[in-house]
Protein backbone atom coordinates (compact mmCIF):
# COMPACT_ATOMS: atom_id res chain seq x y z
CA UNK A 1 0.00 0.00 0.00
CA UNK A 2 0.84 3.19 -1.10
CA UNK A 3 1.66 6.23 1.87
CA UNK A 4 -0.37 9.04 1.83
CA UNK A 5 1.45 12.06 0.53
CA UNK A 6 0.28 14.53 3.38
CA UNK A 7 -0.17 18.15 1.48
CA UNK A 8 0.69 21.15 3.22
CA UNK A 9 -1.55 24.28 2.36
CA UNK A 10 -1.46 27.92 3.30
CA UNK A 11 -4.55 28.22 5.58
CA UNK A 12 -2.57 26.51 8.56
CA UNK A 13 -0.49 29.82 8.53
CA UNK A 14 -3.84 31.82 8.57
CA UNK A 15 -3.98 32.40 12.60
CA UNK A 16 -0.26 33.07 13.42
CA UNK A 17 0.32 35.24 10.11
CA UNK A 18 -2.80 37.74 10.32
CA UNK A 19 -1.57 38.35 14.04
CA UNK A 20 2.18 38.94 12.87
CA UNK A 21 1.38 40.80 9.98
CA UNK A 22 -0.97 43.25 11.62
CA UNK A 23 1.74 43.37 14.44
CA UNK A 24 4.66 44.23 12.36
CA UNK A 25 2.77 46.55 10.08
CA UNK A 26 1.18 48.73 13.13
CA UNK A 27 4.51 48.49 14.85
CA UNK A 28 6.15 50.14 11.52
CA UNK A 29 3.91 52.56 10.87
CA UNK A 30 2.53 53.73 14.04
CA UNK A 31 5.86 54.05 15.80
CA UNK A 32 7.61 55.65 12.74
CA UNK A 33 4.12 58.15 12.11
CA UNK A 34 4.69 59.06 15.69
CA UNK A 35 8.31 60.16 15.36
CA UNK A 36 7.66 61.96 12.40
CA UNK A 37 4.71 63.67 13.75
CA UNK A 38 6.91 64.46 16.76
CA UNK A 39 10.17 65.70 15.00
CA UNK A 40 7.84 67.74 12.49
CA UNK A 41 6.43 69.49 15.96
CA UNK A 42 10.68 70.85 16.74
CA UNK A 43 10.68 68.40 19.14
CA UNK A 44 14.04 67.57 20.65
CA UNK A 45 16.03 64.50 19.43
CA UNK A 46 15.79 62.75 22.87
CA UNK A 47 12.48 63.95 23.62
CA UNK A 48 11.82 61.72 19.82
CA UNK A 49 13.27 59.00 21.12
CA UNK A 50 11.31 59.17 24.17
CA UNK A 51 7.57 59.50 22.36
CA UNK A 52 8.91 56.10 20.34
CA UNK A 53 9.64 54.05 22.55
CA UNK A 54 6.46 55.30 24.77
CA UNK A 55 4.69 54.24 21.53
CA UNK A 56 6.22 50.82 21.39
CA UNK A 57 5.32 49.64 24.90
CA UNK A 58 2.21 50.93 24.78
CA UNK A 59 1.42 49.89 21.26
CA UNK A 60 2.58 46.29 22.01
CA UNK A 61 0.82 46.20 25.19
CA UNK A 62 -2.33 47.69 23.21
CA UNK A 63 -1.92 44.93 20.79
CA UNK A 64 -1.87 41.60 22.77
CA UNK A 65 -5.00 42.67 24.72
CA UNK A 66 -6.90 43.71 21.26
CA UNK A 67 -6.15 40.80 20.12
CA UNK A 68 -6.80 38.90 22.96
CA UNK A 69 -9.97 40.04 23.72
CA UNK A 70 -10.96 39.57 19.81
CA UNK A 71 -9.86 36.30 19.30
CA UNK A 72 -11.08 35.24 22.72
CA UNK A 73 -14.40 36.49 21.70
CA UNK A 74 -14.64 34.35 18.74
CA UNK A 75 -13.26 31.21 20.70
CA UNK A 76 -16.16 31.59 23.14
CA UNK A 77 -18.62 31.83 20.48
CA UNK A 78 -17.32 28.51 18.99
CA UNK A 79 -17.34 26.81 22.22
CA UNK A 80 -20.96 28.10 22.44
CA UNK A 81 -21.76 26.47 19.37
CA UNK A 82 -19.87 23.36 19.76
CA UNK A 83 -21.77 22.93 23.23
CA UNK A 84 -25.18 23.56 21.16
CA UNK A 85 -24.29 20.89 18.63
CA UNK A 86 -23.50 18.27 21.59
CA UNK A 87 -26.19 18.91 23.29
CA UNK A 88 -28.44 18.50 20.08
CA UNK A 89 -26.83 15.34 19.35
CA UNK A 90 -27.46 13.84 22.46
CA UNK A 91 -31.31 14.92 22.29
CA UNK A 92 -31.92 13.71 18.55
CA UNK A 93 -29.12 11.86 16.83
CA UNK A 94 -31.47 10.55 13.78
CA UNK A 95 -32.16 14.57 12.97
CA UNK A 96 -28.77 15.22 13.08
CA UNK A 97 -27.50 12.45 11.12
CA UNK A 98 -30.53 13.50 8.16
CA UNK A 99 -29.41 17.32 8.92
CA UNK A 100 -25.29 15.81 7.85
CA UNK A 101 -26.51 13.78 4.91
CA UNK A 102 -28.66 17.11 3.77
CA UNK A 103 -25.15 18.77 3.54
CA UNK A 104 -23.15 16.19 1.65
CA UNK A 105 -26.52 16.00 -0.83
CA UNK A 106 -26.49 20.04 -1.42
CA UNK A 107 -22.33 19.47 -1.92
CA UNK A 108 -23.48 17.05 -4.95
CA UNK A 109 -23.41 13.87 -3.33
CA UNK A 110 -26.33 11.36 -4.54
CA UNK A 111 -28.34 10.85 -1.23
CA UNK A 112 -27.56 7.04 -0.80
CA UNK A 113 -23.90 7.99 -0.95
CA UNK A 114 -24.59 11.15 1.13
CA UNK A 115 -26.47 8.45 3.40
CA UNK A 116 -23.06 5.80 3.78
CA UNK A 117 -20.46 9.00 4.31
CA UNK A 118 -23.19 10.54 6.99
CA UNK A 119 -23.88 7.25 9.17
CA UNK A 120 -19.46 6.43 9.10
CA UNK A 121 -18.85 10.54 10.02
CA UNK A 122 -21.14 9.88 12.65
CA UNK A 123 -20.19 6.94 14.35
CA UNK A 124 -16.38 7.83 13.62
CA UNK A 125 -16.18 11.69 15.02
CA UNK A 126 -20.35 12.75 15.34
CA UNK A 127 -19.34 16.35 16.57
CA UNK A 128 -16.42 16.75 14.60
CA UNK A 129 -18.44 16.14 11.76
CA UNK A 130 -20.80 18.62 12.54
CA UNK A 131 -18.76 21.09 13.20
CA UNK A 132 -16.38 21.51 10.28
CA UNK A 133 -19.59 20.78 8.07
CA UNK A 134 -22.30 22.22 9.71
CA UNK A 135 -20.60 24.85 11.14
CA UNK A 136 -17.59 25.63 9.73
CA UNK A 137 -14.87 24.86 12.80
CA UNK A 138 -11.71 23.08 12.08
CA UNK A 139 -8.80 22.34 13.94
CA UNK A 140 -6.73 24.52 11.49
CA UNK A 141 -8.64 27.51 11.84
CA UNK A 142 -9.93 27.90 15.36
CA UNK A 143 -9.25 30.40 17.22
CA UNK A 144 -6.35 31.03 19.30
CA UNK A 145 -6.13 34.09 21.71
CA UNK A 146 -3.05 33.74 23.32
CA UNK A 147 -1.07 32.47 20.04
CA UNK A 148 -2.52 35.65 18.52
CA UNK A 149 -1.71 37.95 21.86
CA UNK A 150 1.97 36.99 21.79
CA UNK A 151 2.61 36.93 17.95
CA UNK A 152 0.78 40.45 17.90
CA UNK A 153 2.72 41.99 20.54
CA UNK A 154 5.83 40.39 19.43
CA UNK A 155 5.37 41.45 15.96
CA UNK A 156 4.87 44.92 16.86
CA UNK A 157 7.96 45.41 19.26
CA UNK A 158 9.92 44.06 16.26
CA UNK A 159 8.57 46.24 13.70
CA UNK A 160 8.66 49.21 16.21
CA UNK A 161 12.22 48.76 17.02
CA UNK A 162 13.18 49.21 12.92
CA UNK A 163 11.83 53.03 13.08
CA UNK A 164 13.40 53.24 16.31
CA UNK A 165 16.70 52.13 15.84
CA UNK A 166 16.99 55.07 12.53
CA UNK A 167 15.15 57.71 14.63
CA UNK A 168 18.41 56.64 17.31
CA UNK A 169 21.08 56.78 14.70
CA UNK A 170 20.21 59.88 12.80
CA UNK A 171 20.98 63.25 12.87
CA UNK A 172 18.21 65.66 14.22
CA UNK A 173 18.70 67.64 10.64
CA UNK A 174 18.05 64.54 8.73
CA UNK A 175 15.77 62.60 10.86
CA UNK A 176 12.48 63.14 9.13
CA UNK A 177 13.71 62.41 5.46
CA UNK A 178 15.90 58.48 6.73
CA UNK A 179 13.18 57.48 9.42
CA UNK A 180 10.50 58.41 6.62
CA UNK A 181 12.22 56.30 3.56
CA UNK A 182 13.89 53.45 6.17
CA UNK A 183 9.97 52.92 7.23
CA UNK A 184 8.72 52.94 3.57
CA UNK A 185 11.20 50.44 2.66
CA UNK A 186 10.38 48.16 5.75
CA UNK A 187 6.69 48.51 4.65
CA UNK A 188 7.37 47.02 1.09
CA UNK A 189 9.75 44.31 2.48
CA UNK A 190 7.09 43.41 4.67
CA UNK A 191 4.44 43.85 2.66
CA UNK A 192 5.95 41.40 -0.10
CA UNK A 193 6.96 38.75 2.21
CA UNK A 194 3.71 38.65 3.67
CA UNK A 195 1.61 38.35 0.34
CA UNK A 196 4.39 35.80 -0.55
CA UNK A 197 3.64 33.30 2.43
CA UNK A 198 0.13 33.43 1.56
CA UNK A 199 0.72 32.80 -1.65
CA UNK A 200 -0.18 35.99 -3.05
CA UNK A 201 1.46 38.85 -5.69
CA UNK A 202 4.12 39.91 -4.09
CA UNK A 203 4.79 43.30 -5.74
CA UNK A 204 0.83 43.92 -5.25
CA UNK A 205 1.20 43.51 -1.72
CA UNK A 206 4.26 45.43 -1.46
CA UNK A 207 2.26 48.89 -2.75
CA UNK A 208 -1.03 48.16 -1.04
CA UNK A 209 1.25 48.69 2.15
CA UNK A 210 3.36 51.30 1.22
CA UNK A 211 0.81 53.72 -0.10
CA UNK A 212 -1.35 53.41 3.03
CA UNK A 213 1.89 53.71 5.08
CA UNK A 214 2.65 56.78 3.07
CA UNK A 215 -0.52 58.19 3.52
CA UNK A 216 -0.74 57.67 7.18
CA UNK A 217 2.93 59.20 7.57
CA UNK A 218 2.55 62.08 5.68
CA UNK A 219 -0.70 63.34 7.77
CA UNK A 220 0.91 62.89 10.83
CA UNK A 221 3.40 64.82 9.63
CA UNK A 222 1.32 67.48 8.46
CA UNK A 223 -0.72 67.29 12.39
CA UNK A 224 2.42 67.64 13.46
CA UNK A 225 3.84 70.60 11.70
CA UNK A 226 1.17 72.26 12.16
CA UNK A 227 0.78 72.19 15.78
CA UNK A 228 4.48 72.74 16.37
CA UNK A 229 3.65 75.93 14.22
CA UNK A 230 0.76 77.09 16.27
CA UNK A 231 2.75 76.55 19.31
Amino acid sequence: MHAIKKERHRTGRIGWLRAAVLGANDGILSTSSLVLGVAAAHATHSNVLVAGVAGLVAGAMSMAAGEYVSVQSQADTEEAELALERAELKADDTGERQELMAIYVARGLDPLLAKQVADQLMVHDALGAHARDELGISDTLRARPIQAAFTSAGSFAIGAAMPLLVTAMASPARLIPLVSGTSLLFLAILGGLAARAGGARVALGAIRVTFWGALAMALTAGVGLLFGTVA
